[in-house]
């Protein structure tokens, strides 16, 4: 009895793999990762002065992706110092968020202008100046390098938020939304 139970098991879970195999259900390895690149700087190296407060005016660099995962359809892009707790202090330093970035883009060009919504539909957010713009990293030339970090999202929905909304607020907007994140890291500080 019990052999035949284990034989039937053994030939039920044969019939499952067979079942499967023939509906096209098998497992590949898993599509690549979103990838985040900037032709400004490389992964992780010094920011030019031009993308930073060690020159009036500083731009945004531009911005490119790969690897979007199906569904998307927008992207959300926040840019932030995460070192300010070598500050002593709580929050980071918000130098950029926008969301809204068309879900068929791959890239956002240099120098991305100042303004709440713009014209292709992206919104941007307030910066930790309260501009709704990009920001420059500026750690002061007193302490080390802080590691500023580009976080971009692929989100499943269009955010219902304007240019006012909070950091936090788009943060839990795009929570249960995300499809995949991809990084970029750059490090500055002013020159002595």
């Amino acid at each position: 009895m019990r052999l035949h139970v284990v034989g039937s098991v053994a030939a039920l879970a044969l019939m499952a793999s067979a079942t499967a195999l023939a509906q096209g259900q098998k497992k590949g390895p898993p599509p690549p990762a979103m990838r985040l690149t900037s032709p400004a700087f490389a992964d992780g190296s010094v920011i030019p002065d031009k993308y930073t407060q060690a020159v009036p005016n500083a731009v945004s660099p531009e911005l490119n992706w790969t690897n979007v995962p199906p569904g998307t359809v927008t992207f959300a892009l926040l840019f932030h110092d995460p070192d300010v707790a070598l500050q002593r202090k709580l929050n980071d330093v918000t130098h950029w968020i926008a969301w809204n970035i068309s879900g068929t883009a791959t890239k956002l060009e240099e120098g991305v202008k100042e303004g709440g919504t713009l014209p292709d539909g992206m919104v941007q957010g307030k910066n930790t100046r309260g501009a709704n713009a990009y920001m420059g990293p500026g750690a002061p030339a007193t302490g080390p390098d802080h590691h500023y970090t580009f976080e971009l999202f692929a989100v499943d929905t269009k955010l219902d938020l304007g240019p006012d909304a909070s950091r936090e607020e788009v943060m839990r907007a795009i929570d249960g939304h995300i499809l995949g994140k991809a990084v970029w890291e750059g490090r500055f500080h002013r020159p002595q």
